[in-house]
């Protein structure tokens, strides 16, 4: 049998070679942590190479992602479908071992990383699901929810500030099966960090409320796995501060910057292979060695353990076991399906006037009676964002149902992430559409993912009033809709309210953001066929006799405005059409036949009506086009003075906008 350092030496040579033959990547971490790697994976991780998508596995997350090839080594080591050519692709055009770890590319990839700390929230959020699966649905003698979330973090994941809001909640919330290794190697890009990190990192987790074990040996297995075993008694999220030597076995470059983002070169490697007593080729890994890394036979055998339990579970409690499994594969209940569409109906059909963060809450009170998956909270503001619900109840208590994020709006976006890429959860994340600027990142590595994660963004404009200009969203709507697979809806009524958070759960491949208004809005008459076609994302709302002169195309608040200025120009015998367009993503997404229909190529002369940045809205404005919108900071006055003192009137409307006609 492999002593325990070769095994963690066949990491060190297979990222020191991936990178040298790509010309790029870090193999100063990959080498660094090649001994604690290898003690979690050999001796605790519980997993299964054949089926990375066993609901019961432990998770491991690779924060620090600029280090994936120790990812892509332990992946390949165990056993997973990972094939030798593969790690030699590192870093080239369609690998499944690109620069970074990506979920979905490589089997056993648990979450995209890359952008530092953001690996670690996404870990909380998977130990949150863990937890709330569990005390759902385990009974005594059958923990069907039984794992643990091991996370590794360098340096740079801990000074990000997401690293301060995802962990301060951690211990609030205490996850104690959440196990954190931090890379204490004193190295980043830059050089030592002690020149611009100096924070005493474990009496910082101390005060969050954390298990730590400080000063470890991460160079010395059994001090390693000590330290893991305490940790998994701790009632605590725990966290293992490894001191390492980043670049482990380099004879010049190891434990400087030299070796962190930079291949060795071949003078190095040999030193390095020399003083591992490593005499194989590159890439090259000996049968014992891959059989003593092999995971194959004990993942089958656990999970095989935990299906003969599960099938059990299923005789004593169907109806827990059923909606568990459900929720396991992703499947919605015909109970919701049903629930959602009659509520479309019924609001359509109520026609109340209301502020559409109003119908939101209407929209998710309703919900909850049919998917206990849905899961999520507010930054600080439940009230305002409406996200609260007769009943709920904290996740910092037993069987909880709503999370108190507390103002940490990227780490509630990168920690919902994290419930989707569990499984078992459809999460939402609540603030008002201002902040969304300090989730940016976040949102869009869930767009990356392709996540079904559910943004709910409310006081959607200059109309919230009175805040002023810092709570005012100006270019908000513009800068969500160019993530690429974001799908963004600002509903004009209760009725589009119902229609966009339906579309939101139906979606399976990434997030929505889903706009709200503070101010009331009037409920919109519409036809069976355009309560239907709103989910399309547009649609004609109301029509001319004849082929239109003009286009009037508006969403959310303005779509009121834009009926009274189709009135108008309707009454002076004008040929207009007016299309609400809540989701301009669903509607480039339609047949062509369908958005030839509503918006004719041939008419050009449109205008286009949204109290936000006009600059996107040009692709749809066409040659003769005028986009009436707001590109100045707000003000602070109650909100129905402001869209006056800005021009969001017909009568200011037509003013600006009767050139079209010309």
């Amino acid at each position: 049998m492999p002593s325990p350092q070769v095994l963690a030496h066949a990491i060190r040579a297979l990222s020191m070679d991936a990178v040298q033959r790509a010309k790029s990547g870090h193999p100063g971490a990959p080498m660094g942590l090649a001994d604690v790697a290898q003690v979690l994976w050999n001796r605790y991780l519980r997993h299964n190479p054949a089926n990375p998508d066993w609901p019961d596995r432990d998770r491991f997350v690779l924060s620090n992602g600029h280090a994936s090839m120790l990812l892509y080594s332990l992946l390949y080591l165990s056993g997973y479908n990972l094939t030798i050519e593969d790690i030699k692709s590192f870093r080239q055009l369609h690998s499944r071992t690109p620069g970074h770890p990506e979920c979905g590319l490589t089997p056993g990839v648990e979450t995209t990383t890359g952008p530092l700390g953001q690996g670690l929230a996404n870990a909380v959020g998977m130990a949150l699901a863990e937890r709330s699966l569990a005390q759902r649905y385990n009974k005594p003698g059958f923990n069907i929810v039984d794992h643990y979330t091991y996370v590794f973090v360098g340096d740079g994941c801990l000074m990000e500030g997401i690293s301060h809001e995802a962990c301060s909640l951690t211990g609030t919330l205490r996850l104690s099966k959440l196990i954190v290794f931090y890379d204490d190697n004193g190295v980043s890009i830059d050089g030592h960090v002690s020149g611009w990190f100096t924070d005493n990192t474990a009496e910082r987790f101390r005060a969050y409320g954390w298990h730590v074990v400080d000063k470890l040996d991460g160079h010395n297995p059994d001090a390693v796995a000590a330290a893991i075993e305490a940790a998994q008694k701790a009632d605590r999220p725990s966290l293992l501060c490894c001191q390492t030597v980043i670049g482990w076995g380099a004879e010049k470059k190891a434990g400087q910057a030299s070796c962190h983002g930079a291949p060795l070169g071949d003078e190095e490697i040999t030193a390095a292979r020399k003083k591992m007593n490593w005499k194989h080729k590159p890439f090259f890994i000996p049968q014992e060695i891959r059989k003593a890394w092999s995971a194959r036979q004990r993942g089958k055998d656990a999970e095989a353990q935990w299906r003969s339990m599960l099938s059990a579970y299923r005789q004593r409690w169907p109806d827990l076991a059923a909606e568990f499994e459900r929720r396991a594969q992703g499947d919605l209940p015909e109970s919701w399906r049903l629930a959602a569409e009659e509520l479309v109906q019924r609001l359509a059909a109520e026609k109340k006037d209301m502020a559409t963060r109003k119908a939101s809450s209407i929209v998710l009170n309703h919900y909850r009676s049919y998917l206990p998956e849905l899961l999520g909270g507010s930054a600080d503001l439940a009230e305002s964002n409406s996200t609260l619900w007769p009943g709920a109840r904290s996740v910092v208590n037993q069987r909880g149902n709503y999370i108190y994020f507390g103002v940490r709006e990227f780490a509630m976006t990168a920690i919902s992430s994290g419930l989707a890429l569990h499984g078992g959860f459809i999460p939402y994340a609540a603030t008002f559409l201002t902040f969304s600027d300090y989730a940016r990142n976040a949102v869009r590595l869930a767009a990356l993912m392709r996540q079904r994660v559910i943004l709910i963004y409310t006081h959607d404009s200059v109309g919230l009033g009175e805040d002023g200009p810092t709570h005012q969203p100006i270019e908000h709507l513009a800068s969500l809709r160019l993530i690429p697979n974001l799908d963004v809806w600002r509903p004009a009524d209760a009725a589009e309210s119902a229609v966009a958070w339906q579309q939101a759960v139906l979606r399976l491949d990434g997030p929505s953001a889903l706009n709200f208004s503070r101010q009331t809005l009037p409920s919109m008459e519409r036809s069976p066929t355009e309560l239907k076609n709103i989910k399309r994302g547009a649609y004609i709302m109301r029509d001319c006799d004849g082929t239109p002169e003009l286009i009037v195309i508006a969403t959310g608040s303005e779509v009121s405005l834009g009926l009274s200025v189709w009135q108008t120009w309707c009454e002076q015998g004008r040929r207009v059409r007016l299309v609400s367009m809540p989701c301009a993503e669903v509607y480039a997404r339609q047949n062509e036949a369908y958005c030839h229909a509503v918006l004719p190529p041939t008419i050009d002369r449109r205008l286009i009506i949204e109290a936000g940045s006009t600059a996107w809205w040009r692709q749809y404005a066409g040659q003769h086009g005028h986009v009436f919108g707001l590109n100045t900071y707000g003000e602070s006055a109650p909100g129905a003075q402001l869209m006056a003192h800005f021009g969001f009137d017909a009568q200011s409307i037509l003013a600006e906008a009767d050139h079209l006609f010309l």
